[in-house]
């Protein structure tokens, strides 16, 4: 189903961006989405859609995947290249501190299995690549890369 959509979206679109964030709580925990249909958690985020902005994708993925309301703009920590998943593929991603968003009820659902904060020295041993590579990043233990 994954390899259908790319294939709908590639033929469809030149080129494609998606936003993504790491939000973390006031105890430094960081927010990671576990998806139903690919393995490993990840940070939450999706595609940018035509005619809206990487921060409204990102407000409303936040809040579709986790019940994070944004009530600050995020910080914008680097862009991307995600050409090894999907050539053309770019994804802004973004930083959310505590006191910039709020959470509401939220339930898991057919995309989201689970939304849970980690501690970053208790971070599950199933994260993505690019999650790992992101954390390592914002917390300062490597630079910023160009590749997602």
């Amino acid at each position: 189903m994954r390899l259908a959509f790319q294939t709908w979206f590639r033929l469809t679109r030149g080129l494609t961006l998606g936003a993504r964030a790491m939000v973390r709580d006031g105890e430094g925990r960081i927010l990671l989405v576990r998806h139903t249909y690919v393995p490993g958690w990840a940070f939450p985020g999706g595609g940018v859609e035509r005619g809206e902005t990487a921060e409204e994708a990102l407000a409303h993925e936040l809040k579709d995947e986790a019940g994070v309301i944004l009530t600050a703009r995020p910080r914008l920590f680097a862009l991307y290249a995600n050409n090894a998943s999907f050539p053309g593929d770019h994804v802004a991603f973004y930083l959310v501190e505590p006191g910039d968003w709020e959470r509401i009820d939220w339930k898991p659902n057919r995309e989201i299995a689970e939304a849970r904060f980690f501690p970053p020295d208790a971070l599950p041993d199933d994260l993505t690549p690019g999650t790992a590579r992101r954390i390592a990043e914002v917390l300062g233990d490597s630079p910023p890369a160009a590749e997602w």
